[in-house]
């Protein structure tokens, strides 16, 4: 479809079902996904609504991933709210993390999405009108759009994704909403941890200030800066810091609490509490040497053989990441399950497609012959 089609699909899609009326202005951001662990939005929405954005975040499930940022949030709080109970937090403590599929916003894009889904098919201007028909319906007036990048995501090169985020921006500009994009690095995955309950964990580390892997802070800070600046509360290039400093004086937890506790707390309030799988497995390096290559599809297949994201406590916790050093014997990476067979059968996926190759500094030696 041209763009005038997208925008006019992408109105139809809103008026097939209910929308959102704010008195203020509201805010919003989305991924379009593509690589695991990628759970910056339950540390980025807590930032910037911390420091008074209104943000009413609507996330999908997983449908391919190990974990949605529905179901990571499902391990902590309710996330099958009404629309009225959307309005009511937002109004209240000034952010939402909930499930779009339990609201009727349009609910035509749903219906669509289940057809591609089986037959494999994902058009691009598909994509641009199911993103901002959800947008257009919660009145959000402007968003962060992140466009992981990486051989193995939606988006392998840069050409790719600054077509997807000038289309956006066109598209943001036709329904009225500002849009700034953030192509970020997808070529491993954000954080250490895949999978609901393990994604829940790190993302709660991250937000008592506990060290967490730099590639997720880094994420969440990026995404929730750019947020800052679109509302005024930060000069252009100063969002990150401010958004660093919410972080480190605990603003951005306080919030989180807040907001899991409006939609129905399950009763975990730090990440000590968080329960993850009962079974374990470590994945020991058969040499020494360097992570040369991080496959994000292969610790999907495995974290999804193991169980997740139906198995909130099924999923991957890294110890390696590429580029990093190991010994012979080390601790690559832990797959968790929440039954024994699954695990077994998690082991067995993870020794046959081998998602993290190991390299010696020595590539070759030359002549490979002895005189």
């Amino acid at each position: 479809m041209d763009m005038d089609e997208t925008e006019w699909t992408t109105m139809a899609m809103v008026e097939s079902g209910d929308t959102l009326d704010f008195e203020y202005t509201v805010f919003d951001v989305h991924s379009i996904g593509g690589v695991p662990g990628n759970k910056y939005a339950p540390i980025a929405v807590p930032i910037a609504a911390s420091l008074g954005l209104k943000i009413p975040k609507t996330s999908s499930r997983a449908i391919s991933s190990a974990a949605g940022t529905a179901d990571l949030m499902e391990v902590l709080t309710h996330v099958d709210l009404k629309i009225s109970d959307i309005k009511r937090i937002v109004d209240e403590v000034g952010a939402t993390l909930a499930w779009g599929g339990a609201v009727n916003l349009a609910p035509a894009d749903d219906k669509i999405v289940h057809v591609e889904y089986p037959l494999g098919i994902d058009p691009h201007s598909q994509v641009l009108a199911s993103v901002m028909a959800k947008k257009k319906a919660v009145g959000a007036k402007f968003m962060v759009l992140d466009i992981p990048m990486g051989p193995e995501t939606k988006v392998p090169d840069e050409r790719t994704a600054r077509k997807y985020a000038m289309d956006f921006i066109e598209l943001g500009s036709r329904l009225g909403i500002t849009v700034e994009a953030a192509v970020t690095y997808g070529g491993q995955p954000v954080g250490r941890a895949i999978g609901p309950a393990l994604e829940a964990k790190e993302a709660m580390m991250a937000l008592e200030g506990k060290p967490v892997s730099t590639s997720l802070l880094e994420k969440a800070t990026d995404i929730a800066g750019m947020l800052l600046e679109l509302g005024n509360i930060a000069e252009r290039g100063e969002g990150k810091d401010m958004a660093r400093e919410a972080l480190k004086a605990g603003k951005a937890m306080k919030k989180f609490l807040e907001i899991i506790n409006a939609q129905g707390s399950r009763g975990i309030e730090k990440s000590d509490d968080v329960p993850v799988g009962k079974y374990k497995a470590d994945i020991h390096s058969p040499e020494e040497g360097y992570i040369s290559i991080v496959s994000n599809k292969a610790l999907v297949r495995i974290a999804r053989t193991a169980g997740a994201p139906k198995d909130k406590g099924a999923g991957i916790l890294l110890n390696k990441k590429k580029s990093d050093k190991v010994e012979k014997g080390e601790v690559l990476y832990t797959i968790y399950a929440d039954s024994k067979a699954k695990l077994e059968e998690a082991v067995k996926v993870a020794k046959m497609l081998k998602p993290l190759q190991i390299e010696g500094m020595l590539l070759e030696r030359i002549p490979s012959y002895k005189r």
